[in-house]
């Protein structure tokens, strides 16, 4: 059964835009790999087998013109322990990525999922399983905000920083701005959804 805490700001209202920036702002200090060779590939790959729950995300280098578009430049996935971040523009989305987001045994955790899913697939085939999109389980929790900055702010007190959105995450070589934003949207992903799972039960 569905149950939420009235108590709780966010649950029955919107937390609004004033709210979330008075959040003390969090970001992932763990460890990050930044993927772009087959044999950094091997080793990432060995250190997510395993994990059943993993925070997800993707960047695409923002288009300003009309008619002008990006496929995701980056495909971030976080364990419990490290944040991997894979520079689809070095290495395409190989098969061990494809077997990762098939598997429906590997909870994928994020927001807005219908829409990365389908531009990854622009980059190669595959059967998407085991995502779970975090709004909409927080629509079913009763919560107002769907957001991953909303969710945050209302399930663990903090906000992220969004300083590096609209940046290019096609380049070569990424900033420690960057890598450090990529990683902690992915790891948040993870975060809301053990919440959202605390809050289920």
């Amino acid at each position: 059964m569905t149950h939420h805490d009235p108590a709780r700001p966010g649950f029955d209202r919107r937390m609004s835009k004033d709210e979330i920036n008075n959040c003390p702002i969090k970001r992932w200090e763990g460890p990050v790999s930044v993927i772009r060779t087959g044999e950094e590939m091997g080793k990432a790959m060995d250190k997510l087998a395993g994990h059943t729950l993993l925070g997800f995300d993707t960047e695409t280098r923002p288009a300003y013109t009309k008619g002008e578009s990006y496929l995701p430049s980056l495909l971030q996935l976080a364990n419990e322990k490290e944040v991997f971040i894979f520079q689809l523009n070095h290495l395409g989305l190989v098969p061990p990525l494809c077997d990762l987001l098939s598997d429906p045994a590997v909870t994928k955790a994020g927001v807005s999922l219908d829409y990365d899913i389908r531009e990854l697939k622009k980059l190669s085939s595959f059967k998407a399983g085991g995502f779970e999109d975090l709004g909409d389980i927080a629509k079913q929790a009763g919560i107002k905000n769907h957001g991953l900055r909303g969710l945050a702010a209302v399930l663990l007190g903090f906000r992220i920083g969004k300083g590096a959105q609209t940046s290019n995450w096609a380049k070569d070589v990424l900033t420690p701005q960057q890598i450090q934003y990529a990683a902690t949207d992915a790891w948040v992903g993870r975060k809301l959804h053990l919440a959202l799972e605390q809050n289920r039960s």
